[in-house]
């Protein structure tokens, strides 16, 4: 245990010592201190995941705490080895991409101290297991991210993102909060072990406890309905920060969730059915305003809340077989939905990278004002091909083996349920889920052609001139391989994420048909590996038997002249399948109407805003800024009326106390 103390102290330690480098080495000196810490972190996950070795340690601070546990079971090591690999990674991507900020007055000192903070505190908070300091981490690690955000805070609109972000988070805590005051309360003891015996009972007040948990975590995961923060904070926030609060941090969520459930064991019905309905809801909330977005960060962040949401419904139909005692059933939707934890984080990332790759470039992430890109940034296009098709859940790439498991689990719920509420969800979850990776497919294929197909649709797409340098592009091609790797060899893959689950269920030995499903998985994913090297090698040989290459302008319709308004728009993509689900959004719709013969400047331009933000979020706001606005006369300046404010407080409260004496 104490080479995770020693990891930990070394990540906040080169977080201080990085304050007395120049600009430029900050985040090097920052990479190669995250490079320890991940190589002694990766070996101790490993031994624990394939060994099964806990690590554990109590800290006597206060009598009443009863001691604070740090404990590194299989659950914590597999979230220990993402937060540390993927963090790395992250931190070597921002070496290229905060060059243009460098010595500009944006305060790198700050941003690189909280970066090493975040990572450190995202450890933290998978290995304590204290509910008191298990809170004082949390907070740490959301106001780390709360400054990590808003590091251009002299926007207007980062600012605001971050204030609302930091709004979101203390809400998400206020209901950890009181599940665990609950749970002391039950339990008299604030450590998790002694939680156990209070949840196992499986009551009215487990139930309780775990719909506040569930909130709690579930805002930081970005569910379904307390997700609005979510598409604000990473597009405000720097890419390499945006790809480790996507990609990482809305995980401790669902980390959350399933320290939960496994404290709980076999869980009551209500909260089977509750888990799977909310990511089903998030999954197609999330996939289909992605599909309405032209802020290329913007959306990727929408298509984190549907990755979270398959996520919920893997976990979801894990507990359902649970609870219908269907082992086959939970295993596969606890397996699919803890690697599409780890598969999510390499595509998300590769993805964000490579968005962040493009806006540094072309100095924009409105992607109607892209094109033409894949010329100019080959790398960069193919990387966020492969991440694109990755995140569609196609083979031969890693989305596909995670998916595959939810619906196998689905599939095997189906053909083996005589409870016909069960028959009757699992059809839903599985035409929803399907739903999904079709809308998902429809989304990145506007985004790959728009962006990167075609011609240059405006000026910042002309004067791209190259790809980004290596310090950028290693880290996608890393992460490109490693949705190569999982997608091509899912039985590799799949052996440290057992663990986990066979911790959750409380059994050791899995089912022959688990075997036949993971043997079939490879054989889709090599049948799609020949089929696609098939196809390049016919191109080559076609090439090489014409024996040259022609060139031609993109077709123009019969003029002779293409330009960039011939092209699809992203708009006029999606519109079609956007127009089908028009009370779903709120239109909001900017124009500038031609004016005399020859008008110098005319545009329509469309905006898709959330529902729930248009007509639930805003109206809050504005109720609360009315209420509030009675009460400023108050603050008038008079210090001699603050006393007597005070003096009439005081005054009540000795009187409550009296009475209630």
């Amino acid at each position: 245990m104490k080479l995770y103390f020693i990891s930990i102290l070394l990540l906040i330690l080169g977080g201080i010592l990085s304050l007395f480098f120049k600009e430029e080495y900050k985040l090097k000196f920052c990479s190669i201190v995250a490079g320890i810490s991940t190589f002694l972190l990766s070996i101790l996950s490993f031994r624990c995941l394939i060994t099964g070795t806990i690590c554990s340690k109590t800290i006597e601070i206060l009598p009443i705490f009863g001691g604070i546990n740090f404990v590194v079971d299989t659950l914590s090591a597999f979230f220990i080895l993402i937060i540390s690999l993927m963090s790395l990674l992250g931190i070597i991507y921002a070496i290229g991409y905060t060059e243009p900020y460098q010595n500009k007055k944006m305060n790198l000192n700050s941003h690189c101290l909280f970066l090493m903070l975040l990572i450190a505190s995202m450890l933290g908070v998978v290995i304590v297991q204290n509910s008191l300091f298990f809170l004082v981490v949390w907070e740490i690690m959301s106001l780390s991210s709360f400054f990590l955000v808003i590091f251009e805070g002299n926007k207007k609109n980062v600012l605001n993102a971050g204030l609302k972000y930091m709004v979101y988070m203390h809400i998400s805590v206020i209901f950890i909060i009181a599940a665990f005051a609950l749970l002391n309360i039950e339990s008299g003891s604030f450590n998790f072990n002694d939680f156990s015996a209070v949840l196992s009972k499986n009551s009215q007040i487990t139930n309780i406890i775990f719909v506040l948990a569930l909130i709690g975590f579930g805002t930081k995961a970005g569910l379904v309905p307390l997700h609005n923060w979510l598409p604000d904070a990473h597009p405000a926030a720097p890419t390499h920060i945006s790809g480790i609060m996507s990609g990482i941090m809305i995980k401790t969520g669902i980390y959350g969730i399933l320290r939960m459930i496994y404290l709980i064991g076999v869980p009551s019905k209500l909260i089977a059915y509750t888990v799977l309905s909310i990511a089903i809801i998030s999954a197609l909330w999330g996939v289909l305003y992605a599909i309405t977005q032209h802020d290329i960060k913007r959306l990727l962040a929408y298509h984190s809340l549907e990755n979270i949401g398959i996520i919920g419904i893997g976990i979801g139909i894990g507990l359902l077989g649970l609870v219908f005692e269907n082992q086959i059933m939970a295993i596969l939707g606890f397996t699919g939905g803890i690697l599409h934890v780890l598969n999510h984080s390499i595509f998300k990332m590769l993805l964000f990278f490579a968005a962040g790759s493009v806006y540094k470039k072309a100095n924009t992430r409105d992607i109607e004002l892209l094109g033409g890109l894949i010329k100019k940034m080959p790398y960069t296009g193919l990387l966020f091909i492969i991440g694109s098709v990755a995140i569609c859940g196609l083979p031969p790439f890693n989305g596909f083996i995670s998916e595959f498991l939810i619906y196998a689990g689905m599939l095997f719920g189906i053909q083996e349920g005589n409870n016909i509420a069960v028959f009757m969800t699992l059809i839903i979850s599985l035409a929803a889920l399907a739903l999904v990776g079709t809308m998902a497919i429809l989304c990145f294929t506007k985004v790959t052609g728009i962006m990167f197909l075609g011609t240059p649709r405006s000026e910042q797409a002309q004067k791209v001139d190259s790809d980004v340098e290596n310090t950028m592009l290693i880290p996608m091609s890393i992460l490109a391989f490693f949705t190569f790797i999982i997608g091509f060899f899912p039985q590799y893959a799949i052996v440290p994420v057992l663990a986990p689950v066979t911790m959750l269920l409380k059994e050791k030995s899995l089912p022959t048909v688990f075997n036949s499903v993971v043997e079939l998985m490879s054989t889709i994913s090599l049948l799609f590996f020949i089929l696609l090297v098939f196809l390049i090698f016919m191109i080559i040989v076609r090439n090489l038997i014409n024996n040259q290459n022609r060139q031609h302008t993109t077709w123009g319709c019969g003029y002779n002249r293409a330009n960039p308004r011939m092209q699809y728009t992203a708009s006029s993509y999606a519109d079609l399948f956007v127009s089908t689900l028009k009370p779903m959004f709120k239109r909001i719709s900017h124009i500038k109407k031609p004016k005399d013969l020859f008008p110098k400047e005319a545009y329509y331009k469309v905006e898709i805003e959330d529902i729930e933000e248009a007509y639930i979020v805003k109206p809050l706001i504005k109720l609360d800024e009315k209420l509030l606005s009675k009460f400023e006369r108050i603050q008038n300046g008079n210090m001699q009326q603050y006393i007597l404010f005070g003096l009439i407080f005081l005054i009540v409260a000795i009187v409550g106390l009296i009475y209630l004496g």
